[in-house]
């Protein structure tokens, strides 16, 4: 068994004119593509670990070989990461989160604006390539927060639900450096009805 890139639940270009199709043509088919071959040759030598979901094992790296720990840091992140982006996203999704979800925005931050701009803030002020999070904690609260390269929060004991992922790669054909524009344009493809089912779920 190897991990395998996942097909996208929407056609590359349909998420225009937020995020353009060649972006999203190269993003995941040679970015996130790169991440899972270099997870699975990590993994090669170790049958036991690749027939694990990959957040197992991102969620205790220190039960990972030391030799290997390094790349499924790195590259089995990038695997898990991307797979919570694109379902993160769909054309056409409903504008703001409804339901439990809702509530629990409320309490967390105060009212919804309040969480979309402390959220922007942490993605625009991460330095150098990473991702922005939103994040069950270990007391089921909402906290947002950011990580560098490829890291989860999943290796923090924190349970993902939505991510924005800031590497230029991700936005620079069409944004260049302005990286606050993109993060603008990606709160209008932010899919609320997979984010709520996936925090229901992880809640029980």
């Amino acid at each position: 068994m190897t991990y395998e890139l996942p097909k996208l639940p929407y056609p590359y270009d349909s998420l225009e004119p937020y995020i353009d199709a060649r972006t999203m043509e190269i993003h995941h088919s040679k970015h996130h593509a790169g991440y899972v071959n270099k997870v699975n040759a990590a993994l090669e030598a170790f049958p036991d670990l690749i027939s694990k979901p990959i957040e197992e094992l991102l969620k205790d790296l220190d039960a990972i070989p030391e030799e290997i720990r390094t790349a499924v840091r790195n590259t089995g992140g990038g695997h898990a990461n991307h797979v919570l982006f694109w379902e993160n996203m769909a054309p056409g999704a409903s504008k703001k989160p409804v339901g439990p979800l809702a509530d629990a925005i409320v309490d967390s931050f105060g009212e919804f604006e309040a969480f979309k701009e402390k959220f922007s803030a942490t993605a625009a002020g991460h330095f150098g390539s990473g991702w922005a999070w939103l994040v069950i904690d270990g007391t089921g609260g909402l906290k947002v927060l950011s990580t560098a390269n490829q890291d989860t929060p999943l290796s923090e004991g924190m349970e993902p639900i939505l991510t924005l992922d800031v590497w230029e790669h991700a936005y620079y054909l069409k944004y260049q450096n302005r990286r606050p524009d993109y993060i603008t344009a990606w709160w209008n493809v932010v899919n609320w009805d997979q984010v709520t089912q996936l925090y229901e779920t992880i809640l029980g």
